[in-house]
């Protein structure tokens, strides 16, 4: 039987970095398990290959919610990494750290020491900013930079509404005036993706006291007298039972995560007895709190060109492939979002209420969530899109099965607030503002059906019901708290009632943070890491 000091499930957005942050000193040995496979793909390092990697089930857990009530019925598609490096391996590349009133609603929630002042040292330890220049400010392993200059120029258009409109305009969403229409920074180096894998895994590797275990399917922590004592895990040779000498670390992200720790007897009683599943800790909230952004697109035919030219015919595929693989520079170094920011729908409200995608590209989306990459339509096009940044609806994820391959029944309770229906519609009224602006209205040669700017409070709602999607940020499923009549770990990522057990993804936030979540999921996961050094150093000195 391996021993190991840390186990870590899951080489994603949070794994990676506990790998590199626990082994720094040559102290522990640390296992990294990865259900997935080697991250070596053209399409992921690729920014613009996120459209080929979207629907590719050998990388993608390509996950569907049960149908949902208030979005018309119906299912939603959740792409999750399996893959080395995670959801930071397929995502699109958006680096957002959230708004500062976010961490101090996690540290009112019952996460202590989690407010802003604590988490931004975090943030400032991990990152290296690369400006326009190529300057590089920080000193991190995580480089995120700024492609003003590579963005399309018909992005002219957003700055302008949002002057026309009185709207703030900000520099970087990540720095000291957050709010604002800006151009999104993305976690890239010298135009390829820079994933959590090449920030923090890679370097760690190169340690002789880490060990990275590809195709490895964990079915179950092991636990003896209520102590997490190792993992039991499916390889392609057969099952192995590999032991933790300190900790097992549960970084599977929002969706497996609970659904490991159910298989292991952890969470609610009623639903582990009917799976045939011994209990070995009962906590409900394992899998509850779950939180998810939405969002919806508004398609306008470009009265110039925008994306579309150069993307849509296979000439310009081809010359655009060429320039990249020459230069590393192009569209296909960006993200697909390139522009938004995070508004007010109305000024006298305390913070941003919508994240905005301001893109100059249109698309057409397949119904059937089958298809093999996303193709920008044949005319000049651009979306106004908006989320509401802080949704108050509560859903579940559990075990649909005992077996550990099987998909979990992922119930997103979307909208199911007073407060989520009025976010939805502030956020069309604001959209229908945004249109109606002089900037917009020169870019716009017509609106693609629907048409938001004649729709009244009620065809919004039903419009966003019918047509809207996960942004795919969903959070909280493992959160942590006070106490386990509300959370499953507490400030320090410890589950409740088992000892030698964390759970370190974006599984444990408190509540949804404003905008994208990779960059928060990191930056926990280094905090994460500091807090267990700080208990090895009490416990085994």
């Amino acid at each position: 039987m391996a021993e190991f000091d840390y186990i870590v499930v899951g080489a994603g957005s949070a794994g990676c970095v506990l790998a590199d942050q626990l082994s720094k000193d040559g102290a522990s040995s640390v296992l990294v398990l990865e259900a997935g496979g080697s991250d070596n793909s053209f399409w992921i390092k690729t920014p613009i290959g996120y459209g080929r990697t979207f629907f590719n089930p050998r990388i993608n857990w390509m996950y569907h919610t049960e149908a949902d009530p208030e979005t018309g019925g119906r299912k939603s598609y959740w792409p999750r990494g399996k893959v080395v490096g995670g959801s930071s391996s397929i995502n699109a590349l958006i680096y957002c750290r959230g708004m500062p009133g976010d961490f101090e609603d996690w540290r009112s929630a019952g996460a202590k020491g989690w407010g802003w002042d604590e988490v931004r040292f975090h943030y400032e330890a991990i990152e290296s900013r690369i400006g326009e220049d190529g300057t590089i400010k920080g000193h991190g392993p995580l480089f995120i930079s700024n492609v003003r200059r590579e963005i399309h120029p018909s992005n002219r258009h957003y700055f302008a509404m949002a002057q026309e409109m009185g709207m703030p305009v900000t520099d970087d969403c990540n720095g000291p005036s957050p709010e604002g229409v800006t151009h999104y920074r993305i976690t890239t180096r010298n135009g390829k993706r820079w994933s959590a894998a090449d920030a923090f895994l890679k370097p760690a590797l190169k340690r002789p006291n880490v060990t990275l275990v590809k195709d490895a399917m964990v079915e179950r922590i092991v636990v003896e007298a209520h102590r997490a004592t190792g993992v039991s895990v499916l390889l392609k040779s057969g099952r192995q039972i590999f032991k933790a000498r300190k900790e097992v670390i549960v970084s599977a992200g929002s969706v497996n995560s609970p659904k490991l720790l159910q298989l292991s007897g952890i969470g609610p009683g009623a639903l582990l007895r009917q799976m045939g599943i011994a209990v070995v800790h009962t906590n409900d909230n394992v899998g509850g709190n779950l939180q998810d952004h939405l969002g919806i697109n508004y398609y306008y035919k470009a009265t110039e060109p925008t994306l579309n030219s150069m993307l849509s015919p296979w000439w310009g595929k081809v010359l655009q492939g060429a320039r990249y693989v020459l230069t590393r520079r192009g569209p296909l170094s960006l993200s697909v979002n390139q522009c938004g920011g995070f508004v007010r729908s109305n000024e006298a409200l305390e913070r941003p209420d919508q994240q905005l995608y301001l893109n100059p590209v249109t698309y057409t989306t397949a119904p059937s969530n089958k298809r093999p990459i996303i193709n920008p339509d044949p005319f000049p096009g651009f979306i106004l899109s908006f989320q509401p940044t802080r949704p108050s609806s509560r859903g579940r994820i559990d075990i649909a099965s005992p077996e550990p391959m099987a998909a979990p029944r992922i119930v997103p309770n979307y909208l199911s607030t007073q407060k989520d229906l009025d976010d939805v519609v502030a956020g069309g009224r604001l959209i229908q503002r945004m249109a109606r602006t002089n900037a917009i209205r020169r870019f716009a040669k017509e609106a693609m059906a629907p048409d938001v700017e004649g729709f009244d409070d009620e065809a919004i709602l039903e419009d966003f019901r019918e047509r809207c999607g996960s942004v795919f940020h969903p959070v909280a499923t493992c959160r942590m708290g006070r106490d386990e009549a509300t959370a499953v770990t507490d400030s320090e990522l410890k589950v409740f009632g088992i000892d030698g057990l964390r759970v370190v993804d974006a599984s444990a936030f408190p509540n949804i943070t404003s905008g994208n979540t990779n960059a928060p999921t990191i930056m926990l996961a280094h905090r994460a890491a500091s807090l267990i050094l700080k208990d090895r150093s009490r416990r085994f000195a």
